[in-house]
């Protein structure tokens, strides 16, 4: 399933041309079409480092362990914003890096590692186990036959203790 992409490629293209090309502030620019101009100032930084590219719609990425140490240790060494991170690494959002270093501080290096989506591919059941063809040794006879013997032990006392509990019912109705 993609993400709902609010604002085209040409629009922000022609957003980042009237402040480039015709000197008109952001504020201005954001105002007159209606967005926040924290949005306008992504755009000029992604297209003056990527040029068009930079502006077309990207599909969920998957990042690799490397690939986000590298980021997040570009971050500490060289103090970047997580906006400049975003550019220089082509990265869509800031949310990306925020949820990056979450997961780093709290789990550390095993909390970067890609993780599974979706169902699992095939479901665990656990299946009784399958008899042998074997002929089964007197001992394990002897044992099953035992284990037959408990059960019907067992059942044969909660037959009787139900037996009682009617018969108790019974003599209390009577008097």
């Amino acid at each position: 399933m993609e993400r709902k992409v609010k604002y085209n490629a040409e629009f922000k293209l022609h957003c980042i041309n009237e402040v480039l090309k015709n000197n008109r502030s952001i504020s201005a620019v954001s105002k007159e079409n209606n967005f926040d101009r924290s949005n306008l100032r992504k755009w000029i930084s992604f297209y003056l480092h990527y040029g068009r590219e930079g502006l077309l719609p990207r599909k969920n990425q998957k990042y690799t362990l490397d690939f986000k140490l590298k980021v997040l240790g570009r971050i500490k060494k060289k103090s970047l914003s997580l906006r400049e991170a975003c550019v220089e690494f082509n990265i869509p959002t800031i949310s990306v890096i925020i949820e990056w270093q979450n997961s780093y501080n709290d789990q550390g290096i095993s909390g970067l590692e890609c993780k599974p989506t979706g169902r699992p591919k095939s479901m665990t059941i656990k299946r009784a186990k399958k008899k042998s063809d074997k002929p089964l040794t007197r001992e394990e006879e002897l044992l099953l036959e035992i284990e037959s013997l408990k059960c019907e032990n067992a059942l044969l006392k909660k037959y009787n203790a139900l037996v009682q509990a009617a018969e108790m019912k019974n003599l209390k109705r009577k008097p």
